[in-house]
């Protein structure tokens, strides 16, 4: 087995876990712990925290170290340093919202498991000449939503998919219901509100929810 089919049977592990990986923008690290508890102890182990403030980095490094049953995961990796920042912080997976040349090179170099993003056909069916068999449809419901992702599940039946991008409680089932679909990236598990006031009994109730899904 080569490496990357390897390193896409573990995507595929990790996004077979729950119905919903949640995409987590964190502004304060010390929310990291007691929000991936919430999220574990709701049923929801495998946690996307985004590349998009500073202290996502620290916030990996602690549930990676001290949340036992998470499976924490970088998103937002947009360069290879990116890539090796987060895998030294101890993530478990990588999500990019699109991609690259020089990201899927840094990513054949790494032991990291990527989950590139694509919004059309054709950058699907380039990453799969690469060996990627395991995408993130991004954005989703801007890019076409579940219809689109519908239509292509008969021309590229190889590709899984986990949608994400403007994706609710409400509409996730549609998404779920596809033959296609492993499982849906959402943000509203951990909303802002909550992380800043520490409501962790309402994070893990919605994972609750989310966990209903499927």
């Amino acid at each position: 087995m080569s490496a990357i089919e390897t390193k896409q049977q573990q995507v595929e592990a990790t996004l077979r876990l729950a119905p919903v990986v949640p995409v987590v923008i964190i502004d304060d690290a010390r929310a990291a712990v007691p929000m991936a508890r919430a999220l574990v102890a709701g049923g929801i182990p495998a946690i996307e925290v985004t590349l998009r403030t500073p202290a996502a980095l620290e916030a990996i490094r602690a549930i990676a170290a001290e949340v036992e049953g998470a499976v924490v995961g970088v998103g937002t990796v947009l360069t290879a340093k990116d890539l090796q920042a987060a895998q030294q912080a101890g993530a478990r997976f990588a999500v990019s919202p699109g991609t690259s040349p020089r990201l899927l090179d840094a990513a054949d170099d790494s032991s990291l498991p990527l989950l590139p993003g694509v919004a059309t056909a054709s950058e699907a069916m380039s990453l799969l000449e690469r060996g990627y068999r395991h995408l993130k449809f991004f954005p989703a419901v801007p890019a076409g939503g579940y219809k689109l992702l519908g239509a292509w599940a008969s021309p590229l039946p190889q590709i899984r998919f986990c949608p994400t991008g403007g994706i609710s409680l409400a509409s996730a089932p549609e998404f779920l219901s596809l033959p296609n679909v492993l499982c849906v990236g959402g943000s509203w598990l951990t909303p802002a509100d909550k992380l800043k006031a520490g409501d962790w009994a309402g994070i893990e109730a919605l994972a609750r929810e989310a966990k209903a899904l499927r």
